[in-house]
Order: C-alpha cells, then structure tokens, then sequence
C-alpha cells in the first residue's frame, strides 16, 4: 500500500490532454503526463483494503499494490522490475489499456479509483528513459526452435519470454513492420510506433529472429513451418469484420475500419498504401457504425484527416451514466463512456439500426436508419436518414480468417470459429494439431491488449514445458 492515511487525504488526480481543436491538428500522442511528485502522490492513495480486487481486475495481474507503494517510496527501479515482472509491454497498457483494475479497485466504490494506469505508464516511461530496460540474454540455449506467426502484443509476448528460455525463436509477421494491429490498428495519437521498436529492437537483441513481410499460407506454406520448427504458436488477430450486408452494401464509400485505419498508420509511418485506392475522410460527411474502440478511433482519425462532420451510430441503447456499485463492482461495469475521440466533437446517437445505404451514381450519399426497441426490433414509423459521403463499419470481429493458414493446419475450431484451445490444465494453449499452440485473439477471439499479452506469456509456459518437460517461465 502506500501512504496509511493517503486515500483519506489526497484527491485523485489524472494526466491530463491536450485541448481537442489542438490535438486534431496531428497524429501525436496528447495526453500530457503527470510530474514525478504527482505520481507519486496518486501512489500513496493506495489503501490497505485487505483483498487487492485490482489484481483480479487486471488480465496480467500486475501487483499493483506493490509497486505503487515502491513509487511513493520513490524506488522507481525496484517498482519498474516489479511491473515488469508480469507484464512485458507496460507501456502498451499504460497507454491504450481500458483499465479494469481501475474499475475493480477499492476505491472506485466511491468514484475515485487509484490511477493505476497512469502510475503504470510512468513507471515504465522511466524505466526506459532512465535505461533500466535491458535485453535479457539467457544464459543457454535448449537447441529447440520455436516460430510464433503473428507479431501483435500476444505474438511478441510469447516470442520474447521463449527467448528468454533459451530456443531459438522466429516471429513472423505478414506486413512490412512488426506490431500486428498494435501498429496497424491503434493509430499513433493514441500510441506512437516508436513504443513498438524500442521493444522489437530489446528482442531481437535477446535471440527473436524476425521475419517481416512473410505471410504464412501465401510465401510459406503451413507445412513448411511446421517441417521446420519443434514447435509453433498461432497468435494473430481475429482480423475477419463483421460485415453489413444491408441493400447498397456494394456502393462507393463504404468501407470496414480495419480498410481505413491501417491506410493512415502507413501513412504516418512514411510506409507505401499498396495498391488499395486512399480512403479519406477530408471534407466529407462520415458515418461510423458500431460504438467500441474501434469506431472510436475511426472518429479521432476522422477528424485529423478534416471531416466535416462525423456521426457514430450505435443498435444498442444508451447505457446509463451510472452503474450500480453493488450489482458490478468489481468487475467491468456497463455504463456510459465518452473516449477522448469521441469528445472531439462527434455526433452519437443510439439504438439505431441501419436499413440499407443509398447513393448515386454508385457513390454512398446516406443511411436510411430506424429505431429499435430493447429487443433490438424496428420501431414503426421511426425511419429517418443520416447524409453520408464515407461509411465506417466497427462492429467488431468475428473471428480469424480462415482461408490459407489455417485451412491448411487444419486444427479443430470453436463454436466461435477461433482455435480451440483450453487455458488450463497441462495441454493449455495446445490445438488439435501435435506442437500447434494458439494464443490471444486467434484462440479467444476479439479481445483487450492486455489479454493478448497474458495468453501470449501464458503459452510461451506451454510451449516451453511441451519441449524441455520442465519450465521455470511465469504463468
């Protein structure tokens, strides 16, 4: 804990942002950190509440009780190897983790959690400022080769604790650069991609062979990886959207998020588009179906790129402002949230289904939209129309895609269409398929950051006792 008496004296206080008419100008992070001694102040208001619900609340548990009371203690190196301990990219988390330890913490009893994430973030910024953050070459090599397809935050965790075990471990990773939807999905005002290579180049030193521009099933076939390794673990993403097929579905301007979100973190990224036609919101009436992370960030990247207007829709009802502690806390509660993209000056309306677009000329011009009820049934007579000149689709992900790699494993699949893989017990991580593992989004479908990160250290575990019969990796 941290100070005795600290949650009883000391307001909570957060970093703070930019002002939006500022922050839309550029791609840059915004948020503007707190002082050392401010961090430390939010470290001491950590109670002695007897069962630390944040550590359930956190997909990694991370001790946060302690090493928030190391920061106010001011022993930020111990505090930093702390965090580190269970959790590899903690500024990752620090930065774009929703934070439910947040939401599970004491405190939050009466609105005024611990800012666990921020003291998080601050952590880990020091740490690699102050140069704390160091490859860890192990010691001897086991002579076990190991692939890990997928470099997102569940590839890149379990490639690193591998090599920190001594195999010899290749990361693949279909696009030009590595990060998986950490690089192509999140864009840089929320997190800059500088974030990911200081990591990659802290694996790389540490043994990891990285092999980009490498899609499996297309320039290597899946037999071939699996000819030449002891073991493999599956840890892309669940990159197939859920779609709309709603009348005019096919008209110009209508487009999945995961088609415009990468386009403007290559640009950012000084990387080539290919020879996918731009998708731009500038000067145009944008739409963006679907309430999650995802359409918001289609917001925030909306309004850079200088939309006129943005409109984000939502089939479910307005959630209340809010929750009732006592049929939530500790776990995550549904309650209204406003995203930093969202305040930007978006338009949201909910319960609203879309009908069928209409366009002319074979471009998108509007939605012909209706009301629901609770049921998520059309409410007579409640049509209306939402003019458009770009549609957004964010509704989610329903699994990983299926054509090519994973055709051609051949591993048995879940009701869901993920790879069926257990989380417990000594066959957790293993397929259907002999040495096939799978973790993060492609074993649990569309998920948080910091579950990938905990699927991908956890199989590393697996992997590790699958080829030694022995491990000493966390779980």
């Amino acid at each position: 804990m941290g100070k005795v008496t600290g949650f009883m004296e000391i307001d909570r206080q957060d970093r703070t942002e930019a002002p939006a008419s500022d922050r839309v100008r550029h791609f840059r992070e915004f948020v503007i950190p707190m002082s050392e001694e401010g961090v430390k102040s939010q470290a001491a208001r950590c109670m002695d509440c007897g069962i630390p619900y944040c550590h359930n609340g956190c997909p990694v548990n991370n001790q946060i009780p302690d090493w928030n009371d190391l920061v106010y203690s001011d022993d930020w190196e111990e505090a930093a190897r702390n965090l580190h301990s269970t959790n590899n990219f903690p500024e990752v988390t620090g930065r774009i983790c929703p934070a439910p330890c947040e939401a599970a913490c004491t405190l939050n009893l009466i609105d005024k959690p611990v800012t666990i994430k921020s003291i998080e973030c601050a952590i880990a910024d020091r740490a690699i400022e102050d140069g704390w953050i160091e490859p860890q070459i192990p010691a001897h090599k086991t002579g076990k080769k190991v692939a890990v397809v997928g470099s997102g935050p569940a590839g890149m965790a379990c490639a690193q604790q591998l090599a920190r075990a001594g195999h010899d471990v290749t990361l693949f990773e279909k696009n030009q650069k590595a990060g998986g939807l950490l690089r192509y999905g999140i864009p840089d005002f929320k997190m800059e991609k500088h974030v990911i290579d200081r990591r990659i180049e802290q694996m790389t030193a540490e043994g990891v062979t990285l092999r980009t521009g490498v899609h499996i099933g297309v320039d290597m076939t899946a037999d071939d990886l699996m000819a030449q390794f002891d073991a493999v673990a599956l840890a892309g993403g669940a990159e197939k959207p859920r779609d709309l097929p709603i009348e005019g579905r096919d008209l110009d301007g209508v487009h999945f998020a995961m088609e415009f979100l990468p386009q403007q973190n290559r640009r950012v990224g000084d990387e080539h588009l290919g020879n996918a036609a731009p998708i731009l919101a500038g000067g145009k009436r944008v739409v963006v179906i679907g309430g999650g992370d995802t359409g918001s960030d289609c917001i925030g990247t909306s309004f850079r790129q200088g939309a006129v207007s943005v409109t984000q829709i939502e089939i479910m009802p307005q959630p209340p402002e809010k929750e009732d502690k006592l049929m939530t806390w500790p776990h995550w509660p549904m309650k209204f949230r406003t995203s930093s993209s969202q305040a930007e000056g978006a338009d949201r309306d909910f319960a609203v289904m879309t009908k069928k677009f209409v366009g002319e000329d074979g471009k998108v011009t509007g939605l012909i939209c209706t009301r629901v009820d609770d049921k998520m049934q059309p409410i007579e007579g409640s049509e209306f129309e939402i003019k458009a000149d770009l549609v957004l689709l964010a509704m989610g992900f329903v699994s990983p895609v299926h054509e090519g790699m994973i055709e051609a494993l051949n591993p048995e699949l879940d009701q869901r269409g993920n790879i069926k893989a257990d989380t417990e017990g000594e066959d957790s991580y293993k397929s259907s398929v002999d040495k096939l593992f799978a973790c993060g989004d492609m074993r649990r479908g569309q998920s948080l950051v910091v579950w990938a990160i905990r699927e991908g250290r956890q199989c590393a575990h697996t992997v590790d006792k699958f080829l030694m019969g022995e491990t000493t990796l966390p779980r």
